[in-house]
């Protein structure tokens, strides 16, 4: 039985391997014809790329939140998924970061950014707090492998434990002041935006290792008591009850003032399927982690599914929405905002959405989390993830 596992382990490595290597085909494709294979354009030149990007930054920075908190706080955790959490967040942060080399068109434009960078911008201090970031950690569960041998003292892993947290709570915070900051986009410019980014981190982040657990625990390979896949739940709940406190209260100012633009563009207007498609699955997914009755493992494992739509659904809005809303008159030559060339089916189920991915950025986007899910897999099968009982 271990066997066959361990053989279809291998053969899950080599598929998505396959489709990470059409992906990096598709890049180097991209690269030789221009972003015009995309529906990005001048009026709304960040996509579906970048929605990646900050959904991929989010799952990362909660993995290592959840991972980090009992260890610093010196509580009890989830039942030794420490090291997966933190390799998950490893994982999603390399994917980020290929997220934004393809959103780029030229990769060498990151030279640029390091030797003319201007350091009073928000993108030059994500890319310095990501960077930090992915170092830290490798360096985290290296010190997580070094503690389970006896060769690492407690103590030092509290530190390192301590800077991940502080580290990973900037890392969104950072991201979503790329946003937040931009006041010419009346959409991002809100100070509810680094906490926002930050609520939904925790959401996404902690649905993903819920899910991976789940997945691990069906496949034997890690054993995580059913109390701890509980406690996990819960934390769920009070994380999705906290961003949409956020984000009512980001829609109450909104629709109280009388700007109606933001609120009738989420609730009525184009982007109402990816409003409500949040609130519903927010809703049943805290109901499900709520209540002790539904608490079980397969409907705690879909409540993360939902959760985790509900969070992506969100970075659709923020990435979408910051261009449907301008605050400046558009030039008579141009029609205004409208829908850019992603055909009349599109057309006719969102009417007047700014912008919708192209087939090749459907396709480059899923290739490239099969490299993420590759890269997963590999640590899975060649990392020594699985806990192990350590005598202090």
């Amino acid at each position: 039985m271990e066997g066959v596992k361990s053989r279809g382990l291998t053969i899950a490595i080599v598929v998505t391997a396959v489709l990470s290597l059409v992906g990096f085909g598709l890049w180097m494709y991209q690269l030789s014809e221009g972003l015009v294979l995309t529906n990005m354009r001048n009026l709304d030149s960040w996509g579906l790329y970048i929605t990646n990007f900050i959904f991929m930054v989010g799952l990362s920075a909660g993995g290592l939140i959840i991972s980090s908190v009992p260890k610093t706080f010196g509580v009890a955790g989830f039942g030794g998924i420490s090291k997966v959490a933190v390799w998950i967040s490893i994982c999603c942060t390399v994917l980020a970061g290929i997220f934004i080399f393809v959103d780029l068109g030229n990769p060498l434009r990151v030279w640029e950014m390091i030797v003319h960078g201007n350091f009073t911008s928000p993108l030059m201090w994500d890319m310095c707090i990501i960077t930090t970031y992915l170092v830290l950690s490798i360096v985290y569960l290296w010190a997580l492998l070094k503690h389970e041998k006896g060769e690492l003292s407690s103590r030092t892993l509290r530190v390192i434990s301590t800077v991940a947290l502080i580290v990973a709570v900037l890392v969104h915070s950072v991201t979503a002041w790329i946003f937040g900051l931009q006041v010419s986009h009346e959409f991002w410019n809100t100070a509810l935006m680094a906490p926002w980014f930050v609520s939904s981190a925790l959401v996404s982040g902690l649905s993903l290792v819920m899910i991976v657990v789940a997945c691990l625990k069906k496949a034997g390979y890690i054993d995580v008591e059913q109390e701890n896949i509980a406690k996990m739940g819960k934390f769920l709940g009070v994380f999705l009850v906290i961003d949409l406190y956020f984000f009512g209260c980001d829609l109450l100012t909104s629709g109280y003032s009388g700007d109606a633009g933001a609120f009738s563009l989420l609730v009525t207007g184009p982007l109402a399927p990816f409003f409500w498609t949040e609130i519903i699955f927010s809703i049943v997914a805290a109901v499900i982690a709520f209540v002790p009755a539904l608490r079980r493992p397969n409907l705690l494992t879909l409540a993360a599914i939902l959760a985790m739509i509900g969070v992506y659904c969100k970075r659709i809005q923020i990435v979408v929405g910051g261009f449907s809303e301008p605050n400046i008159a558009y030039p008579t030559l141009n029609s205004g905002v409208g829908l850019t060339n992603a055909g009349s089916a599109v057309q006719s189920l969102f009417p007047s959405l700014v912008y919708f991915p192209s087939g090749f950025e459907l396709l480059v986007s899923f290739c490239f989390f099969a490299f993420g899910i590759c890269l997963l897999l590999i640590g899975i099968k060649f990392l020594a993830l699985k806990p192990v009982v350590v005598s202090n």
